[in-house]
Order: structure tokens, then sequence, then C-alpha cells
């Protein structure tokens, strides 16, 4: 008997990517789960059947579903009501099912969720909370990378890589002296999967989960990245960076906690994960 694993948010960046890294898993199966499969899968609708009989017969989920895209959209739509509005649908909806049928979850949550001045980091909190007083796991991503479907939610690297071979430029919006974590979307799909295997170890140790490589770089240093790879291919572009700061963290930078990393390892350099992107899109 295959272990049925529902993917809420399947078709989204880290979804999508953890439904490719189930598939050479043979004792699995895949349940899909998402408002690109049609309304039937919208998790925002009360009362919907659907996403109450799909988790009555799911052994375990994750919990990835969520109105957030990168910090252009962010910066564009957290702070309006419909994204405020669709968030607090989805969290209020699915935990409700989750704690009625006392399902064991992981929750996608952010780096950010310590940042109050920032609506999807209190919403990302708040979901934290929930989690912990149904004895489920929460983890914190650290802008996970990889191939994206819906450009309009696009995240920094996505946006580099087809400004560069659409136009032959990298037009950034910031001055990009700000710094990240990044963590390439494979490696995020091992790290998911280790929690589920050792969930009522991760779920009883009350630790931090943080999904990241522990390495931060300057988003400039990103687009020199990609231009340096772009060489290679025989296709030089330019960069140009703004004069403006990025505000949307406000400056603070957090450290991530290292407990996960005794029990998981990135394997990708972000160079490496930003080859893998640019053949992709390239192709």
């Amino acid at each position: 008997m295959k272990k049925k694993i529902l993917i809420l948010g399947s078709e989204g960046q880290i979804g999508s990517h953890l439904c490719d890294f189930f598939k050479n898993k043979k004792k699995y199966q895949i349940i899909r789960f998402d408002i690109i499969l049609g309304k039937k899968f919208d998790i925002r609708s009360f009362n919907n059947s659907n996403l109450e009989k799909t988790i009555i017969k799911s052994d375990f989920i994750f919990f990835l579903a969520f109105d957030v895209g990168g910090s252009r959209y962010l910066k564009k739509y957290q702070n309006s009501y419909d994204f405020l509005i669709n968030n607090l649908l989805i969290l209020t909806n699915t935990f409700s099912l989750l704690k009625k049928y006392k399902k064991k979850f992981i929750f996608a949550s952010s780096q950010m969720s310590n940042m109050d001045f920032s609506p999807y980091g209190t919403l990302k909190r708040l979901g934290e909370e929930v989690t912990k007083s149904l004895n489920s796991v929460s983890v914190k991503f650290w802008n996970v990378y990889g191939i994206e479907k819906n450009l309009e939610k696009s995240h920094v690297i996505t946006d580099f890589i087809l400004m560069a071979l659409k136009k032959k430029k990298i037009s950034m919006l910031t001055s990009g002296k700000e710094s990240r974590e990044f963590l390439y979307a494979s490696d995020c799909s091992e790290g998911l999967f280790t929690i589920m295997n050792n969930f009522y170890f991760f779920s009883k140790s009350k630790k931090e989960l943080h999904l990241t490589t522990g390495k931060r770089i300057k988003i400039i240093e990103i687009a020199k990245i990609i231009k340096k790879l772009l060489k290679k291919r025989m296709l030089n572009i330019s960069i140009q960076p703004a004069k403006a700061d990025d505000n949307l963290q406000k400056n603070k930078n957090n450290l991530p906690d290292k407990f996960f990393r005794k029990y998981w390892q990135p394997k990708y350099s972000i160079t490496e994960g930003i080859d893998k992107i640019i053949d992709y899109y390239q192709n």
C-alpha cells in the first residue's frame, strides 16, 4: 500500500519541485491540490468538500499553499485586502480540517516570520503558532529558488535570468547591496522529505527548522553570476543597478538556526542551481 502524500500548493514553486522529487519514490502516491487545477481546488472556499475528502484520505500533508511571490509581488500586494483575506482563509480552512482529522503535516513558514512590520511575515508567524498548537512541524524557508511557471509571482533569480535572456540586460529594482541566503528547490525537497520521514523526532524536538544553505550573498553578486554563466554561452549582457535600497526586510537580517543542518545538507551551490535554471529557460 502506497503512502498517500497530499501537497497543498502543488503547482507553486516549491510544490511543483516536491511533486517531481516524489516521482522517483515508488512507495508514495502524490495527491496534487492547487487553485491552478480548477475551482474545486480553491482552499479559500468555505465548506470545500473536495479539500475535506482529500485531507481525510491523505497519510501526510505538506501545507505549502499560500498567496505569495517574490519581493516584487510582496511589495505590491502584501498590504492589500485581497492578499490578507486570501491567506487568512487558506490558513483557517486548512487548519480546521487538519485539526478535525488529526493529520500529520508540515507547514511552510518563512525566515520573515519574526518581522512584524511585514503582513506576510505576521501571517506566517500566525501559521507557526497554530501548527505548534497541533503538535506538528513548521519549517522556515529562506529564499527558495527554482523553475517558476507563474511569472507574475516570480522571484529575483528567475526575474534576472528572464531579463537577461530576453533583453540582454538585468535591470535591477535596487542597488543590490542587500544580501540573502538562497536554497535550490531540489535541496529544499530533500529537506522536506527528511523531516517527513523523521516527523515524530522533529515535532518533539521543539527546535526551529530552517531550510537554508547558511551562505549569504548580495543580490548584485547574483546578477554577476548570471552574467558570467551566460557569457560562457556566448551571450553578453549588462547589469543596471538602481539607486534605491531594498526595504522589504528593512535591513533586518536573521541568523538561521543550525540545528537541522545536523540531519540534512544542501547539495547545490548557488552557481550550479542558477545554471540549471538557465538551461530550462533557454530550452
